[in-house]
């Protein structure tokens, strides 16, 4: 992996990066986006990724903070000579919902570039852009979490996550704010290595670069919809007493309803028994404490409800593919 400026100054061809944006854009999910870029060209002492900026036609473009943004160039004036050939990969950046706009013009480029095989990518409302181009069919997508009832009802072809990012192939996808940040520096770690994205994070005084496989967060209330009241209750009783879970019998006994109701609310609503769902709220627990903090592996164990680190360790590598030990070393 090449780290040093001195290394990379001079043997890099830039990648140049379109950003498109549509009216009512986050300025915070694209200045996550873009940001990073310029950064790991300052500590790298070389120009690894210049950027371009796009938008419908040649008027400002104002964000849903109401700051507006003069783009370098539009979708209906210029040449295929300056929007295509000379871009490397091109990120739609948009709000979500997206509101009523002629976007014909826009997917007809964007269908363009993939046949061109230019990277794609969608920040926030941009994924959708993207899925309605069809430039998304038989890729893993993500969104804001607000839209994943509409998004897959939409759009079955496309395989959606509600990770915090995704990055499958020549598509990128992120759920917004500052999931943009995460998804361009762990791609500058694909480009230039590891330790020049950890710098890149260590710049904009993070901990660290969440990993893609990381949920957005959703509320209950959003995660449960209409469901009764009890079920909300039990999984809040559920997310109260990790490191002592309860058992299904006790947990019926506190919301006042038998285990057998019990159980049928959380196959009609979550579609797994209690005991699974349970398990899977302190496994992500876990797998939380694994990655953010430096405590023993045995401790996570038993502040998370596990007997024994050898229940543990099986529990999880059943979960994730993968065992405590070799996701902390990862």
């Amino acid at each position: 992996m090449i780290d040093t400026a001195t290394s990379m100054s001079g043997r890099y061809t830039p990648r140049h990066v379109g950003f498109v944006l549509l009216p009512g854009f986050s300025l915070l999910a694209q200045a996550c986006a873009m940001e990073p870029l310029a950064v790991a060209n300052q500590l790298a002492g070389a120009r690894l990724y210049s950027s371009a900026s796009f938008a419908l036609d040649p008027q400002a473009v104002k964000s849903m903070a109401e700051a507006s943004l003069v783009p370098q160039h539009n979708l209906v004036g210029d040449t295929p000579s300056v929007s295509d050939t000379s871009l490397d990969m091109v990120l739609v950046c948009g709000p979500s919902p997206l509101p009523p706009l002629d976007l014909e013009g826009l997917r007809s480029w964007l269908q363009r570039l993939a046949g061109r095989g230019i990277v794609l990518g969608g920040i926030a409302g941009g994924t959708e852009v993207l899925a309605c181009a069809g430039v998304l069919d038989g890729y893993r997508a993500t969104l804001p979490w607000q839209r994943f009832d509409a998004f897959a009802s939409d759009h079955p072809r496309v395989t959606l996550s509600q990770q915090l990012f995704e990055i499958d192939r020549d598509r990128l996808t992120c759920g917004g704010g500052t999931a943009s940040m995460d998804m361009m520096m762990t791609l500058i770690g694909h480009h230039h290595g590891q330790p020049l994205a950890e710098r890149v994070s260590e710049h904009f005084v993070l901990e660290r670069i969440r990993m893609a496989d990381e949920p957005q967060q959703v509320s209950l209330r959003s995660r449960l919809g209409h469901a009764p009241q009890s079920l909300h209750d039990a999984v809040s009783l559920m997310e109260a007493n990790i490191e002592e879970p309860l058992t299904t019998h006790e947990l019926a006994e506190h919301l006042g309803i038998s285990r057998r109701q019990l159980e049928r609310l959380f196959k009609k609503y979550l579609k797994a028994v209690p005991s699974r769902y349970y398990l899977d709220i302190r496994l992500q627990q876990a797998r939380k404490l694994l990655r953010d903090s430096d405590r023993p592996v045995g401790d996570i164990a038993l502040q998370t409800g596990f007997s024994s680190g050898a229940h543990f360790s099986t529990a999880y590598r059943n979960h994730y593919g993968i065992t405590p030990r070799e996701e902390r070393l990862a």
